[in-house]
């Protein structure tokens, strides 16, 4: 018994940093990306914006696949320069930029705006462009 209450203990001392190092990143995106839950409660977005598993982990989407190659330490910049990038992470004939915009997914090709893409690159131009999710 002793030897199953150790092994609990030292799984949680390893896992544990994993589980709260998820929780800065999916802050970093509910703030760069400006989004806000239904009920206004961000503790309800889900982390499907890049995990295929809303809340989070193995495996990543198409975005969140391109998120990663950008990631060089900082999360903010990587998910900035993968917007900026200007890929269709998902090929939905959206770019990721458009999508965050358009408050869809960018790694769900079944996620997809309502509006066309030439209407979201207008307006995102009238808003300021992709430097409105520069990291602040």
């Amino acid at each position: 018994m002793r030897k199953l209450g150790f092994l609990v203990l030292a799984l949680a001392v390893v896992l544990l940093p994993l589980v709260q190092a998820r929780g800065p990143y999916r802050l970093q995106a509910i703030t760069q990306f400006n989004l806000v839950a239904d009920n206004g409660d961000v503790r309800t977005v889900t982390c499907q914006y890049c995990h295929v598993n809303p809340n989070g982990g193995a495996p990543w989407n198409a975005f969140g696949n391109q998120l990663r190659a950008n990631f060089k330490g900082n999360i903010g910049e990587a998910l900035y320069e993968t917007l900026k990038a200007m890929k269709d992470s998902d090929g939905d004939g959206y770019a990721d930029v458009l999508e965050v915009f358009a408050g869809t997914l960018p790694g769900d090709a079944n996620s997809k705006p309502l509006v066309t893409a030439q209407f979201l690159t207008q307006s995102l131009e009238k808003a300021g462009g992709v430097d409105i999710y520069k990291p602040k």
